[in-house]
């Protein structure tokens, strides 16, 4: 008996020392196991394996945290050190990745008063929307843009755009970028050599010549069921929305319009952003909502393996995502990873609460992963959408 027992001893001692020599080679070669190594296979641990890669956390970022910094790094990196001076959100479960979630990166920044960058273009999808100042600037396609607190400038994929500022006062904004999904893809790529054709030449140029007017987006599109025949609607891709600037004031004004209406127990009063030529959405990888919690207004739990960009812009509340509450205020930023239960509370019993929502929904559709469930008052779970 004690014979068998120092056997199955050794044979223990020896596999131990094979199975830690043949994770060495696999590591030395790149390599990865995948399977189990417990006698209990109700943990799935081989699952688990596979599931261990960098996953984006729930999260907030405090205006009142990013506004000072972007102040002094206008007084230190000027337009002779960088064309660009943005302040990234970076996810504390994705860093050393520049990610806010897993698909999607944002950045603040601030424009110094009269300040115009060059153009340039990307293989990624962004958006800018105003926070401060009525006169920010992004010209895109020669479409001459000025706008202001709210307003959603689209940047589509291969577009020439600059940036800048048109006022005497300093101006902030936030971009949110399809990025982190375009690296993974392989698809990311910059251009910075703009040029327009000159007596049949082309010569290099630090802006672009306008060939639209400045009101060309709402002029050809902000009229609903209204499309004018006449015009070219295929700008630039043509995977995108023609209409490269949402005035807030016409989403403001929709929300406005259902204030009475029940709305959803789960998103509250809701509108999307969508190409006004096919109705989908303004891009394939990226959507956009405008959110109206009233007084006191709390939604529904609900959880979606979409990701989410969340920022306030009227009023203050918070959102209880993945169990931790994030309370907010105007231009925060809070993230919402796509597998959480997430709710949002409107923390006022007399003002609005107004949240602009970014989402990677459109690409989880796309490829047919997309899920979505909620919980009723009594705590069922019930698929939505």
């Amino acid at each position: 008996m004690a014979n068998r027992a120092k056997d199955a001893a050794a044979r223990g001692c020896n596999r131990n020392a094979r199975l830690k020599a043949l994770y060495g080679k696999l590591e030395e070669l790149d390599l990865a196991p995948y399977w189990a190594v417990q006698n209990a296979r109700e943990d799935h641990e081989e699952d688990g394996q596979v599931l261990k890669g960098r996953r984006a956390q729930p999260f907030i970022w405090k205006y009142a945290d990013i506004e000072p910094l972007l102040y002094e790094a206008a007084e230190l990196i000027t337009m002779d050190d960088s064309e660009r001076r943005s302040i990234v959100l970076v996810n504390p479960g994705m860093a050393p990745v520049r990610a806010t979630v897993s698909t999607l990166y944002t950045a603040y920044r601030l424009n110094d008063p009269r300040e115009i960058m060059p153009p340039h273009r990307h293989s990624i999808n962004a958006v800018r929307i105003g926070l401060t100042g009525t006169q920010n600037f992004t010209g895109v396609e020669g479409e001459p843009i000025t706008f202001g607190p709210g307003d959603l400038v689209l940047t589509p994929a291969d577009a020439w755009h600059n940036h800048g500022n048109h006022g005497d006062d300093f101006a902030v904004n936030v971009s949110v970028l399809d990025l982190p999904l375009s690296e993974v893809l392989n698809a990311a790529s910059f251009e910075h050599d703009y040029r327009e054709e000159e007596d049949g030449k082309l010569v290099s140029r630090c802006q672009q010549s306008a060939r639209y007017s400045d009101d060309y987006s709402h002029k050809a599109y902000g009229y609903g069921g209204l499309k004018p025949r006449f015009l070219d609607h295929k700008r630039g891709t043509g995977w995108h929305s023609p209409m490269y600037v949402y005035r807030w004031s016409r989403t403001r004004e929709l929300l406005e319009s259902y204030r009475d209406h029940d709305g959803s127990p789960w998103d509250a009063i809701q509108v999307e952003y969508t190409n006004p030529v096919t109705g989908r959405t303004v891009y394939p990888t990226m959507t956009f909502f405008g959110q109206l919690l009233r007084p006191g207004e709390r939604t529904l739990p609900q959880q979606q393996n979409a990701s989410q960009v969340v920022f306030p812009f009227h009023g203050s509340g918070h959102s209880i995502i993945g169990g931790k509450r994030f309370d907010w205020e105007p231009f925060d930023a809070v993230a919402a990873p796509g597998g959480e239960w997430y709710e949002h509370v409107n923390g006022s019993n007399s003002e609005d609460a107004i949240l602009f929502v970014v989402s990677d929904e459109p690409t989880l559709k796309t490829l047919g992963f997309y899920r979505r469930q909620g919980k009723t008052k009594s705590g069922e779970i019930v698929a939505l959408d």
